[in-house]
């Protein structure tokens, strides 16, 4: 188990599920992963994870700023200028 890890909640997690605690370790390390996305990051990765469906950067970017509003980060409303800016730099 990654030093990382709170290994209180892996023991947790292990405990009250019937999981290994090596899959109790890979919840938990996935779920703070989760947690540590930046909105930088959640953007940059919504967008290509669109782009693979074969949206276009119009809609795209109004379906993000949408979507922004729900994730688990406040955020600010964005525009879709300053998402292109997180995306294209």
């Amino acid at each position: 188990m990654p030093v990382s890890l709170p290994a209180d909640l892996v023991a947790h997690v292990a405990q009250t599920t019937d999981l290994s605690p090596a899959e109790a370790a890979r919840v938990v390390a996935d779920v703070l992963a989760y947690y540590d996305e930046t909105p930088d990051c959640w953007v940059r990765r919504r967008h290509r994870e669109l782009k693979r469906h074969g949206l276009t950067n119009d809609a795209i970017f109004g379906q993000i700023g949408r979507e922004l509003a729900d994730q688990r980060f406040r955020s600010d409303g964005l525009t879709a200028r300053q998402l292109r800016r997180l995306v294209y730099g």
